[in-house]
């Protein structure tokens, strides 16, 4: 490797999987100074996992993966927080969706766009990803890797250490800064290939891929994420951190254009749904054991109100009785101090055919 008397420096994302680890410490591997970044998107599973608190959970599902990957890659790892941003990009993307709500190939603009920031600051040469030629069908195959390099303005500077020898050389392989021949040349949807390099590296824990660590690969949470979208073109209602917080618990019912009923299923969901009461109706049975029922009702829904108690009478253990008592506390937004108004509704527990049409 040719030596201009300036340390080589790189600055990549680091997401906590394998691949994104062996990158980082292939470049390290070379003498790069190595930054890695992870960032804060508000759609993490294991952060969803520390944030509900569950008493059975297995402590090593709650670390951070990103920060774990920097110990076993040995670099630095940074945790940006840009999840307001990031929700807005989610919501219409330019090139978009996966098979859910993954906006795969605007995600990865998104990020490289931040880290080219991080980079300038930094004085790095080069910005590194973790993504392998051929492994994902939207955003890895070469179009894509060639669209994304070109979105992003990052020829020359833009590499993917594990198929760096299938791609273009960035200016730092061409000026022999970084050596080509020690970057790798792996593509393909095998995993055997990156196993293998764990082993010699002795780098025992990663998580498994699939797209697991994000709620927007997964069919169910899409399916709640578009319907929100949907709300919020038809009423204006922004959506933010706290409405999609709320996207990843409890079972789901759209009552109208306007309201969504959230029932918890466990103790810790409704522990965590009253985290979110502020401004909301919070309901549940009077006489019975049973969920919380979190709904951002308008004035004027009294229909979807007395809709929702229903919901709510269906679930406690009272849903054999042919009426049950609902009690529906509208919480003050503020909170400072709390103020509540109450009112007792006396319902019929909503019919299984109900409950399937409002299903989200």
């Amino acid at each position: 490797m040719k030596d201009d008397g300036r340390s080589l420096k790189a600055v990549g994302l680091m997401s906590g999987g394998l691949d994104s680890t062996l990158a980082a410490r292939v470049l390290k591997e070379q003498g790069v100074e190595v930054i890695g970044l992870h960032f804060n998107t508000g759609f993490c599973t294991v952060d969803h996992r520390r944030a509900i608190a569950r008493k059975d959970e297995d402590p090593r599902r709650l670390r951070n993966p990103a920060l774990q990957a920097g110990a076993e890659a040995q670099v630095e790892v940074r945790v940006v927080d840009v999840a307001d941003e990031y929700i807005e990009m989610v919501k219409h993307p330019r090139h978009g969706y996966g098979a859910a709500a993954n906006p795969c190939i605007d995600c990865r603009i998104f990020m490289l766009n931040k880290a080219r920031e991080v980079a300038d600051q930094e004085g790095a040469d080069v910005i590194f990803t973790g993504e392998v030629l051929g492994q994902r069908p939207m955003s890895q195959h070469r179009n894509a890797l060639d669209l994304i390099e070109k979105e992003t303005g990052l020829a020359g500077r833009l590499l993917r250490p594990l198929s760096a020898q299938h791609l273009r050389p960035t200016d730092a392989e061409r000026e022999g800064r970084l050596d080509r021949e020690r970057l790798l040349s792996i593509k393909g949807r095998s995993r055997r290939e990156q196993e293998r390099l764990a082993d010699e590296m002795e780098i025992d824990e990663y998580p498994q891929p699939s797209g697991g660590c994000c709620f927007l690969a997964d069919r169910n949470f899409g399916r709640r994420f578009h319907d929100l979208v949907r709300e919020e073109d038809a009423t204006g209602r922004k959506v933010g951190r706290d409405e999609i917080m709320l996207l990843k618990v409890g079972r789901h019912f759209r009552l109208s254009a306007t309201l969504k009923a959230i029932v918890g299923r466990d103790e810790a969901e409704n522990a965590f749904l009253d985290r979110f009461r502020a401004g909301r109706w919070r309901l549940q049975a009077l006489e019975h054991l049973g969920p919380m029922t979190l709904v951002q009702a308008p004035a004027g829904e009294e229909d979807g109100l007395k809709a929702a108690a229903a919901i709510t009478a269906r679930y406690c253990d009272g849903h054999g009785q042919p009426w049950v008592k609902v009690r529906a506390t509208l919480f003050d937004a503020s909170l400072e101090p709390e103020e509540a108004a109450d009112r007792v509704l006396e319902v019929e527990p909503a019919p299984e055919s109900d409950l399937a049409a409002w299903r989200v």
